[in-house]
């Protein structure tokens, strides 16, 4: 892991290279560093930390989302780089709004993001504008909503009692 030192000169890389919005924060807690990125530059900071940094994170190890309602904007998306020659890790995220869910693949970048990024399309409704098969891949095609997100229904539909059974549409109507 790079420890806090090296987290922050990995940050003023990227604040030089794409400028100062591109960073939004930095975090290293309990030895893991985390830099946060604007949406609009996910896909080319991680271009560049694959390719070009100084010293390069070459695997995409993880790509999953999150939910932090009640906090805006509420989804996020978080990537865990590591690079093979220093075993060094680093995790890039971004959080994106509800009503524009939308960021950049990363699949031609990392092809390995392709289930990870559908899964986090299924479970959260995170867009990722250009990947190459943007379906479901966990829920059915047809299914409403996105069950990994903290407003939806716990146990998803509606349980049948006693008190309830003339109020409850039924399966076989």
């Amino acid at each position: 892991m790079p420890d806090a030192t090296g987290l922050e000169l990995i940050a003023a890389e990227v604040r030089d290279r794409f400028g100062d919005g591109a960073v939004t924060g930095t975090h290293y807690f309990r030895d893991e560093a985390t830099l946060e990125l604007a949406p609009p530059a996910v896909h080319d900071v991680l271009a560049h930390l694959r390719d070009d940094a100084d010293q390069p994170f070459e695997l995409l190890m993880s790509l999953h989302g999150c939910d932090y309602f009640p906090q805006e904007p509420r989804l996020g998306v978080h990537y865990q780089l590591l690079s093979l020659e220093r075993t060094d890790r680093l995790g890039v995220k971004t959080r994106v709004g509800v009503e524009d869910p939308n960021i950049q693949s990363v699949v031609d970048l990392f092809p390995g993001a392709d289930f990870q990024e559908r899964e986090a399309y299924d479970m959260f409704g995170v867009v990722f504008d250009g990947h190459p098969d943007p379906r479901r891949i966990l829920m059915p095609e047809d299914y409403q909503g996105f069950p990994q997100r903290r407003d939806f229904p716990m146990g998803g539909e509606p349980v049948l009692f006693t008190f309830n059974e003339h109020e409850v549409p039924r399966w076989y109507e």
